[in-house]
């Protein structure tokens, strides 16, 4: 080969390098969904928002987020899972993605997913109406142990989250969960209205979810159940601390993607979130929402969600909800 072939060889070798690293850098050329299962104005849906926000200015690219409920969460769970592996589907994984399955609703689990970060986590709490004689969580323990199936809960559906919460709760304090009757409600709101009403006795939900009838004076929280207090309520004990067990339960969020998409997509999606979710922005929106900030990156999301799913599922056998 002359000095020139190996010149113009050399040339072409560099600009093809050239090319190869603009093309890898170029993501995202295009606007990104972001699939929220659940609906407009929830929870779930106002975290999302905000992430799409934020995402936008990190990545120069619109964020389109689209929500597609149904089938108790798995109309929008499979349309992440089930999406062009590209890198640009992406969506927001809830708790019920551990409990789906265990029900018999779909066969998706936390391993049918990129996981990118896990983003909020919202314990329950013990909430009782403001004229409740309890003054603490085991005063409530102990007269639901000598009446059985006199105080009813509420505050999801039958298997919800917040069923699994207090079933939990109750079965790691040697109590029989059944022994507290659930009253399905479409969410914690009707939940809440039906305990000041005294159609149940017990609204284990959010403390966020919660936060409006505490304010008004008309619930009151005993504990709540997660591994420190929360910042919306720090004088609410938790259950730990309250009666020494060791149960938890949140309502969590979390991003991801379909699996195999691109490392270098998997790579930008991972730096943006964790620095979002670690911005003024992010944090003080949340605490504004009283939503719980919280992070695990990829490896320990996936985790998490794992440890999630043997929790729930265990908990839905002690109640009778697996199929």
């Amino acid at each position: 080969m002359t000095p020139f072939s190996r010149a113009v060889a050399r040339a072409a070798a560099l600009v093809a390098f050239v090319f190869a690293t603009a093309a890898q850098a170029a993501y995202p050329e295009r606007p990104i969904t972001l699939i929220v299962p659940w609906g407009a104005g929830g929870g779930t849906d106002a975290t999302a928002r905000i992430i799409g926000v934020l995402l936008e200015k990190e990545l120069g690219q619109p964020i389109n987020v689209v929500n597609r409920t149904g089938g108790s969460g798995v109309v929008g769970h499979s349309a992440i899972a089930q999406a062009n592996p590209d890198g640009y589907t992406i969506g927001i994984v809830t708790v019920e993605i551990g409990m789906m399955h265990w029900q018999g609703l779909t066969e998706l689990n936390g391993t049918s997913y990129t996981p990118i970060a896990l983003v909020n986590a919202d314990p329950a709490g013990v909430q009782v109406a403001a004229d409740a004689p309890f003054k603490t969580v085991n005063e409530l323990v102990a007269a639901i142990k000598a009446n059985p199936g006199k105080f009813k809960a509420s505050g999801t559906g039958q298997g919800g989250i917040w069923h699994l919460a207090i079933a939990g709760m109750l079965q790691d304090l040697k109590v029989d969960p059944t022994s507290v009757p659930w009253v399905p409600s479409n969410g914690a709101a009707p939940g809440l209205q039906d305990l000041v009403a005294g159609g149940v006795q017990i609204a284990p939900v959010s403390l966020p979810e919660a936060r409006s009838m505490i304010d008004a004076g008309k619930v009151k929280s005993l504990a709540v159940m997660a591994d420190a207090p929360a910042a919306l309520y720090p004088n609410v004990p938790t259950l730990k601390a309250a009666t020494g067990s060791n149960w938890s339960m949140a309502a969590w969020r979390g991003i991801a993607a379909p699996k195999n998409i691109p490392a270098e997509a998997r790579d930008k999606l991972v730096a943006a979130i964790r620095k979002i979710v670690a911005s003024k922005d992010y944090t003080e929106y949340m605490g504004k929402q009283g939503y719980g900030v919280i992070y695990a990156g990829p490896d320990d999301f996936a985790k998490f969600m794992a440890k999630s799913d043997t929790d729930l599922g265990a908990t839905m056998k002690a109640v009778g909800i697996v199929k």
